[in-house]
């Protein structure tokens, strides 16, 4: 987790923040336990492959919180078919009780806001404030 403003490549000096939400099928409190230490290690796996960071992450029962850091060629739609294509299918295999409970892990929908540098510590204090509720 990088503390740079900006980060460069050879072509490209850019900040771009991403605000996350999803939940699961009918918001269903199933992300708890070891299921949720699970979904943590599913996402920093997949958010290594990708190149991307995650700044913050919150997993509540019954939805996730991320703040990530990505490169401009990564659709935000992307990042989260990708984060969520490969944490059902470990997690309903891993866990064939959330098979039983819901057809689909994930809602199809979720929400996105992209987040400049004055508001990161706003959104970051928010994700962090979500793990007491």
């Amino acid at each position: 987790m990088s503390k740079n403003r900006w980060t460069t490549t050879k072509t490209t000096v850019y900040n771009l923040g991403y605000h996350i939400i999803f939940c699961p099928k009918y918001r269903r409190e199933v992300l708890t336990g070891k299921i949720e230490q699970r979904l943590k290690q599913l996402f920093l796996e997949k958010a290594n492959e990708l190149e991307i960071e995650i700044q913050d992450l919150t997993i509540m029962p019954d939805h996730v919180h991320l703040f990530i850091k990505a490169d401009p060629t990564l659709a935000p739609h992307y990042i989260v078919r990708q984060l969520k294509g490969y944490s059902a299918k470990i997690l309903r295999k891993e866990f064939p009780e959330l098979k039983s409970r819901l057809p689909s892990l994930w809602t199809r929908s979720y929400y996105v806001e992209s987040v400049g540098h004055i508001s990161e510590d706003t959104i970051r204090k928010y994700i962090e404030d979500q793990e007491g509720k």
